[in-house]
């Protein structure tokens, strides 16, 4: 086996492991509200759940950036082009970047929520607002890498799931904006939903990767 064809398995490995971790992180995550007095109120009622989440996210865009220098290392198929050894390269980054913000929600965020302190929570809400919007990258990262697959004649099959994967990452993405960036109710909830999909996607693709054969 090449030493391409091993890095390919080993980062759809990690790859893997994110996307599980991703899918339960999410599924527990709920819609996050545009109103800051809400928000807060959401954490500090349960502040468990969020703590256990994020730390679960935390871990998933950890695994996300693992894999994706790896990937950029292979020297394999998916890098073959600019576009996808650029798509790669942002995960990473996107995923670092938005892991910063899983942590700080997962402690800081979580006990100034509990403790009341609202001034305080808006102040770290905007750190972490601003480190997440790493998320949007990822998501594009991962709208490019799809459409490659789903293009690409060697890329992983069926193509029609590839599109999906496509499909649902740009929602994602689409999500955040409405959401985050002009604080519209439903943009949370278009988010969480299109974001699950899209770990689902990124699941199966990372276990395709990780049983490829040699070649």
């Amino acid at each position: 086996m090449s030493k391409s064809d091993t890095a390919m398995r080993v980062a759809g490995s990690w790859l893997s492991i994110g996307a599980l971790l991703l899918t339960a992180a999410l599924a527990f995550h709920g819609p996050p509200s545009p109103v800051m007095a809400e928000q807060m109120q959401i954490i500090a009622e349960g502040s468990t759940r969020w703590s256990i989440v994020h730390w679960a996210a935390a871990a998933a865009l950890s695994s996300f950036a693992i894999a994706g220098l790896i990937v950029l290392a292979s020297g394999s198929r998916l890098t073959a082009g600019w576009a996808t050894m650029t798509a790669w390269a942002v995960l990473s980054v996107g995923a670092l970047w938005t892991m910063t913000t899983a942590v700080a929600e997962a402690t800081v965020i979580t006990h100034v929520a509990t403790s009341g302190n609202q001034e305080l929570f808006e102040a770290w809400s905007k750190f972490s607002e601003g480190k997440a919007n790493g998320f949007a990258f990822l998501a594009l990262a991962v709208a490019a890498i799809a459409a490659d697959e789903a293009r690409n004649p060697g890329g992983v099959k069926p193509a029609w799931a590839a599109w999906i994967g496509t499909v649902v990452a740009v929602t994602s993405l689409f999500g955040w904006v409405l959401g985050s960036w002009f604080g519209i109710g439903i943009g949370g909830l278009v988010w969480v939903v299109s974001s699950l999909v899209m770990s689902l996607w990124l699941l199966w693709f990372g276990l395709t990767l990780a049983r490829a054969k040699a070649g």
